[in-house]
């Protein structure tokens, strides 16, 4: 089974396609990316990017299940907005696709890869590296975070 987990946003997406084998081996981690789009592009175009980004990957990799961060209410208004408008390009673009869509709240990714649902950033980051090989040269939070999310789509189908 193949996963794609997405920590989205517009100006970084992060995204990672996680497999995991019937025999009961970890989770591996197939392709992993911060995709970003320049700030001096229009949003719609930036959105575009993303949804063709999107397209590509579900193309080359063939997940069935989207697993994607719900949003968090923070200060900023107009960047709530803006991240809310590339969370539904992804969706449509999965469901396009035909991809099974699960969403997960920042609580419960800490859950799912922690074990405690008010884990720091830096707890998150360390337990991912264990839980997966991942290369050394992934240094994105937002690669990580992907990672984290796909995980936790695998920790719920589990139970």
């Amino acid at each position: 089974m193949r996963i794609l987990g997405i920590d989205p946003g517009f100006e970084r997406l992060g995204v990672a396609i996680l497999e995991k084998n019937k025999s009961g081996e970890k989770e591996r981690v197939i392709f992993s990316e911060c995709f970003k789009t320049s700030a001096k592009l229009d949003f719609a175009e930036r959105l575009n990017l993303i949804g063709e980004e999107i397209q590509r990957i579900i193309k080359e990799y063939r997940p069935e299940i989207l697993s994607i961060e719900t949003l968090f209410l923070n200060t900023n208004q107009k960047t709530v907005m803006r991240v809310a408008e590339a969370r539904g390009v992804v969706i449509y673009e999965a469901a396009q696709a035909g991809l099974k869509v699960f969403e997960a709240s920042p609580p419960q990714i800490k859950i799912a890869t922690t074990g405690y649902g008010r884990a720091n950033k830096e707890q998150m980051i360390k337990m991912v590296k264990i839980l997966v090989d991942v290369d050394s040269s992934k240094k994105s939070d937002d690669e990580l975070d992907a990672i984290a999310i796909a995980l936790t789509a695998f920790a719920h189908i589990r139970s």
